[in-house]
């Protein structure tokens, strides 16, 4: 009857280091990516956007629901297609 005890224990430690590791590491993540779906999704034609590799552009046309078309610098002929996904910041043209 004396090993009851310590098999208790044993499963309550184990849950607990499991509750530990999903408010550590597993939440948080999730938070953060759905925060970026939320900020994909908010992406609109003529929003400044931040790409994950540094270069700063404007969105011009969205012809998928994960491809966008940017332009990039003050040359015109810059356009490129991107996955949405490597869209990391969004500054809205109409920000008041």
């Amino acid at each position: 009857m004396g090993g009851t005890g310590g098999t208790l224990g044993i499963i309550v430690l184990y849950v607990v280091i499991i509750a530990a590791f999903y408010f550590i590491a597993i939440r948080p993540s999730r938070k953060k990516e759905k925060a970026h779906q939320e900020l994909m999704s908010a992406v609109e034609v003529g929003d400044s956007i931040l790409t994950s590799s540094g270069f700063y552009g404007v969105v011009i046309d969205i012809p998928t629901d994960d491809v966008v078309i940017v332009e990039f610098g003050s040359n015109k002929n810059c356009r490129i297609p991107m996955q949405k996904t490597a869209i990391v910041e969004v500054e809205k043209e109409n920000q008041d």
